[in-house]
């Protein structure tokens, strides 16, 4: 005979658990009872009446449910995560025998184009000219991230002897510590040398700190901190967009790959492992020239007969 496992209690034994003996945090424990508690009216709504019942089938049921009102796939693979882990606890206790999600796959959200942004909006957005220290660090900063593509955890980790200046190059530890050396634009280069003459202002007690980039305390910059920086600057600027660093390294990409037509290059500039990641911003370049064929070409669009 089927043991009855009541749906309410069984969230309230393992939230119980939760807490008690994993430690785990209010607001990860309240995250854990929403979840449960939508796949519990779920399940009522197809008539099981408790944890017991639920099998594979039906619970690939609900998450297709879920999925059709809207749910996107990384709110329902943590939804699928936090029933696997209640499975998982009930069969430690005897309560039940299997696990009915542990082949329960979430659905896949569609990838988006990355936004970018247009080389006009670029170019306010480093109009700016100022000598203040913090803007020089801010202006070397952004300006890097655009001419060669880098990553915003890439740019914190730099240290002073990340910059080779007589090539006019940077050399950039990226994901899985590969190491890459990318060439650097001119105004990069020249917005690195005026930082780096003002750098010691904020040094000062801490002169041994390696980094290239520092905040005002003298230490290393948080990623934080840039983006901060960054989406100021761009209101300073004028520019009606959410800026953000990772923003500059899509427009990099985008506005090279429409330039030079080189997929090859960009997915090495960009430390790409797979190119499938790159070829995302040759629908970026198509979009482009279609829209640039639909403004210049006559027969484009069909005109009303007179």
């Amino acid at each position: 005979m089927t043991q009855v496992v009541a749906f309410e209690s069984a969230i309230n034994e393992f939230c119980e658990y939760l807490e008690v003996q994993r430690r785990y945090s209010p607001h990860t424990i309240k995250n854990y009872r929403r979840d449960l508690n939508a796949v519990v009216v779920s399940l009522k709504d197809m008539k099981v009446s408790n944890w017991a019942e639920a099998n594979a089938f039906n619970m690939r049921k609900v998450i297709a449910g879920q999925h059709a009102q809207g749910l996107s796939g990384r709110s329902l693979s943590r939804r699928l995560s936090s029933v696997r882990s209640l499975f998982t606890y009930l069969i430690r206790q005897k309560r039940i025998e299997v696990n009915p999600v542990a082949e329960v796959p979430a659905p896949k959200d569609e990838k988006g184009l990355p936004e970018t942004l247009q080389i006009e909006e670029i170019q306010r957005l480093f109009a700016l000219e100022d000598d203040n220290v913090l803007l020089l660090r801010d202006r070397a900063i952004f300006e890097l991230i655009y001419s060669s593509g880098l990553r915003l955890s890439e740019v914190v980790q730099l240290d002073l002897d990340s910059i080779d200046k007589p090539q006019a190059q940077v050399r950039v530890t990226g994901k899985g510590n590969k190491t890459r050396i990318l060439p650097i634009g001119k105004p990069a280069m020249k917005a690195i040398k005026r930082w780096t003459e003002k750098r010691q202002e904020l040094a000062r007690g801490n002169g041994q700190e390696a980094a290239l980039f520092i905040s005002r305390r003298g230490t290393r910059i948080s990623t934080r901190s840039i983006q901060q920086r960054l989406k100021n600057l761009a209101l300073r600027t004028g520019i009606d967009q959410n800026v953000y660093p990772h923003l500059l390294r899509h427009s990099f990409a985008s506005h090279l790959l429409e330039s030079s037509g080189d997929l090859r290059a960009v997915q090495e500039l960009l430390g790409h492992a797979d190119i499938s990641s790159t070829q995302v911003y040759t629908h970026l370049d198509f979009q482009h020239l279609a829209k640039v064929y639909e403004r210049a070409h006559p027969r484009a669009v069909k005109k009303a007969l007179k």
